[in-house]
């Protein structure tokens, strides 16, 4: 009778889980067919397609970070990773048969970290996918938090047409399981760090955009949709002669993040600083499959 408890107490995850996976049916490699939004000109489509990402390794950047935790700002590092792979539309991973013939390029961007508090640590670890050809296009998103008091998992999928969803599975009360709409044409906080990377430098005028706030959190409550203001600034240069693109994210009163990023391509998030106390200070960065032991 236990082991049916078990599996009738995660009857309600696997429908969840299903519900997403059902909504996530191969797409495109524009994976939408819907208008593109008004701010999509401003990113540059074409910004992963360099032959840099086709050299067969990944991006790993290392920050050093902060982020409050009951009520107290948490030194810690933070790995970014980013990387080309190939899917396959059948079940939207990576292939692992390269002769498929329903694969497309993606670009994965995976954040991980591991925050020190007072009696026990946090784990966080966000993946994002977004088609090489629309780098502010997010194709889908799964997130997860460990500690102590229990694990939350998120899951955001694009619907057939109709925006995205997000399904979750959480420990707090009245956010165990469940699932929530989204709009199409959005962009997500948690995407910020990859997605301004491809910002175009022609047009550098403030522009809005709709913006998801971000889920690499624990809880699993309705995201909040901002209508953020986006401006950008190109510093002044550096001893070295190098440069940083500035971008302010105004995402509501009292509300801003700024993302510095270099101006040379390919446009590393050099810091962050954001309303909520999350900061990012980039330590080192190196290109190799990490994959390999």
């Amino acid at each position: 009778m236990r082991v049916c408890r078990l599996c009738w107490s995660w009857f309600p995850v696997v429908l969840v889980l299903a519900a997403v996976s059902s909504c996530q049916q191969p797409k495109p490699e524009t994976a939408s067919t819907q208008p593109a939004p008004a701010y999509a000109a401003r990113f540059d489509a074409n910004w992963a397609q360099h032959k840099l990402w086709d050299d067969g390794l990944a991006e790993v950047a290392t920050y050093e970070a902060e982020r409050v935790i009951y009520q107290k700002p948490r030194a810690f590092e933070l790995t970014m990773i980013t990387v080309k792979e190939d899917f396959n539309r059948a079940f939207d991973v990576k292939t692992d048969d390269y002769q498929r013939p329903d694969l497309f390029p993606v670009m994965k961007v995976n954040q991980f970290c591991r925050i020190p508090t007072d009696n026990y640590p946090y784990h966080f670890l966000t993946s994002l996918f977004f088609p090489r050809a629309a780098p502010a296009h997010l194709h889908k998103l799964t997130t997860s938090s460990q500690e102590w008091c229990g694990t939350t998992f998120k899951a955001i999928g694009e619907g057939n047409g109709s925006g995205y969803q997000l399904a979750f599975n959480s420990y707090w009360d009245q956010q165990g399981v469940g699932s929530y709409d989204l709009p199409n044409g959005v962009l997500f906080e948690d995407a910020l760090p990859y997605t301004l990377r491809s910002l175009t430098a022609a047009d550098t005028s403030a522009f809005e955009a709709p913006v998801v706030e971000l889920q690499q959190t624990s809880k699993a409550t309705r995201p909040v949709v901002y209508q953020a203001r986006i401006s950008q600034q190109l510093e002044a240069p550096s001893e070295d002669g190098s440069r940083r693109q500035r971008v302010t994210v105004h995402l509501a009163p009292g509300k801003a993040n700024e993302y510095v990023f270099a101006a040379d391509y390919p446009n590393l998030l050099q810091e962050q600083h954001t309303w909520d106390g999350r900061t990012l200070r980039l330590k080192s960065v190196r290109r190799f499959a990490y994959w390999q032991h």
